[in-house]
């Protein structure tokens, strides 16, 4: 047997198809009962149990208890951050599961990953956070810089509580539909959490789908520095 972390236990958690569907119903950010997860993976109750315990044991999910209700979220946002790159990698040698269709777009252009937001809206966030100097990028690491924290505070989020929370900061994000980064970490949460607070935009019950208002869209493109129509 070979030194090192057992990636194959891992894929094959992740590697069957029930549970591959009960994760990515997770990827919302919402936790769902044994129930929920059961019907998005297309089994039964009993079946959909004793995947949700392979799950739990190795790490990747985490109950929930509510009264007398159990639920189920990922276990954290290292999870949510492999799922999206399996993603990237499946779509990137052409392994979908539906034909591209109107819900296909709507996911490309703007989604929750676990809690920030992703899809194309997700990238261009990124993309002028990381053009204007707010974000460091060095290697693979990533910072907020003195003028960014400015411009966070100034956008309404408390930075010196993120900054005393346990979750990093900054991190990137694999987008899967748009094969570049978008911001997760404490801040990505953040920063779409006031998205949703100023009501530019809302998620949609039944996906991961994000969709800005036309007045949201104006907003977050003026908070992009620009004025230009997606």
């Amino acid at each position: 047997m070979k030194d090192g972390p057992d990636i194959a236990r891992i894929a094959s958690l992740i590697g069957d198809p029930a549970r591959a569907n009960m994760l990515t119903a997770l990827m919302a950010g919402k936790a769902l009962t044994a129930s929920e997860l059961a019907q998005e993976a297309g089994i039964t109750l009993q079946t959909a149990s004793s995947h949700l315990r392979k799950l739990e044991l190795g790490g990747l999910l985490q109950p929930l208890r509510q009264g007398r209700h159990k639920y189920f979220s990922l276990a954290n946002e290292e999870v949510a951050q492999t799922l999206e790159a399996l993603m990237g990698l499946a779509a990137n040698v052409g392994l979908l599961r539906t034909r591209p269709g109107p819900k296909d777009k709507a996911l490309r252009e703007a989604r929750v990953c676990y809690n920030h937001l992703a899809g194309n809206m997700g990238t261009r966030l990124f993309d002028s956070l990381v053009s204007r100097g707010f974000l460091r990028l060095a290697d693979d690491e990533i910072s907020l810089t003195s003028s960014g924290a400015i411009f966070v505070q100034e956008f309404g989020i408390d930075l010196g509580k993120l900054r005393a929370g346990r979750s990093r900061l900054c991190r990137r994000c694999l987008d899967w539909s748009e094969r570049r980064s978008h911001l997760a970490g404490s801040l990505g949460r953040a920063l779409f959490t006031r998205i949703e607070e100023l009501g530019w935009a809302a998620r949609d019950r039944e996906s991961r789908v994000v969709t800005f208002t036309p007045h949201g869209r104006a907003a977050f493109n003026k908070l992009l520095g620009h004025q230009e129509a997606i």
